[in-house]
């Protein structure tokens, strides 16, 4: 909350005007769990009763594959693989150029991700991989503390050359407290599921690789219920993605953590598992097309999901970064998010 703050902070007011003047978003309530919608768009009339799946059809799948897994393969040359993390930096140069006002938020994700990725291949080599588990453990071992605590001064330094002037204060602050200190305050934000301040979102986005990791070499149980909790290490969801299924498109959650992916109905409210269509109202705005803001007004909590069928260019990690005026016409209009992203917000 405080980084969408000191966003929302730095848009010059032309720019804000311009987009309050722009996003009318748009607001319709499933009819059914999978096919057709009543839409109703703010300003503007429109078809309604219109199936989703005719229109889906006329969109070229351009990536329908899970962008959260370990490795692709570049289209234009098979042997030269790329990572996940340079998929996602790649797409943030992007949305850099397409949002002006994101791009300084979206130059601190590159640092960070740049960061990250280094500090996952390293691990990945330094840590023996643990036996397949279903969930995460509780606790950081000594051994895995040795690892991570020589790192998080690097990690302090890139926060202060490139992120906004509240987290270069705090990383200052911890850089000083010694190695002690950090491998308390490790091991109490790999325990804690819900960071409360800037202090405990940095410490997170520090563990958010190893995290990975770690998920990555693990069998995640299936869900269970109706309350949406990640598989494997228990957190809440950060966002929702939208892949093609048949003729619709299913929902499926990830986790604002180790981002593991599960599905999940698309009529219920991951917060408090609501199922009233009437209380769960979408909305979408036509600068951000392909991003449902999906609310719930029974808990008042929001999530947005990233629609892979109408845009399958898109890296979910990075473009709900880049889509804060979304946030912040949830929050003007009462919502709370689910659970802020890695940045705080």
């Amino acid at each position: 909350m405080q980084a969408l703050k000191i966003l929302i902070a730095k848009l010059r007011k032309g720019e804000r005007a311009k987009f309050a003047k722009k996003t009318k978003l748009g607001h319709y309530r499933s009819r059914t769990d999978d096919l057709v919608h009543v839409t109703v768009l703010i300003g503007r009339e429109v078809e309604t009763g219109r199936s989703v799946s005719a229109a889906r059809q006329r969109k070229k799948r351009l990536r329908m594959s899970c962008p959260f897994a370990t490795e692709t393969t570049a289209a234009d040359n098979p042997s030269m693989p790329i990572s996940l993390w340079q998929r996602r930096i790649q797409r943030a140069h992007e949305l850099t150029e397409q949002r002006p006002f994101a791009a300084e938020m979206l130059r601190f994700y590159i640092a960070i991700a740049n960061f990250q990725e280094q500090l996952h291949r390293r691990l990945n080599t330094a840590l023996p991989p643990k036996s397949r588990s279903s969930s995460i453990a509780s606790d950081l071992s000594p051994q895995e503390l040795s690892e991570l605590c020589p790192s998080f001064p690097d990690f302090l330094s890139v926060a202060q050359r490139h992120g906004p002037a509240p987290l270069t204060e705090i990383s200052n602050q911890l850089r000083a407290r010694g190695e002690s200190f950090w491998s308390e305050l490790l091991q109490e934000a790999w325990r804690v599921s819900a960071p409360s301040d800037a202090e405990g979102f940095l410490v997170q986005a520090f563990l958010q690789p190893y995290a990975e990791l770690l998920r990555s070499h693990s069998s995640p149980e299936a869900a269970q219920g109706k309350y949406a909790s990640c598989p494997f290490c228990h957190r809440k969801p950060g966002f929702g993605v939208m892949r093609q299924m048949g003729e619709g498109a299913a929902r499926s959650l990830i986790c604002s953590f180790c981002l593991a992916e599960w599905n999940f109905r698309r009529l219920v409210c991951p917060g408090c598992g609501e199922e009233n269509d009437r209380t769960l109202p979408v909305y979408t705005a036509s600068d951000f097309d392909y991003i449902r803001v999906e609310c719930c007004d029974t808990c008042k909590t929001y999530l947005k999901a990233i629609d892979l069928t109408k845009n399958g260019h898109a890296e979910p990690v990075v473009d709900e970064l880049a889509s804060a005026p979304l946030d912040l016409w949830a929050h003007e209009h009462g919502y709370a998010k689910l659970r802020p992203n890695l940045l705080g917000m």
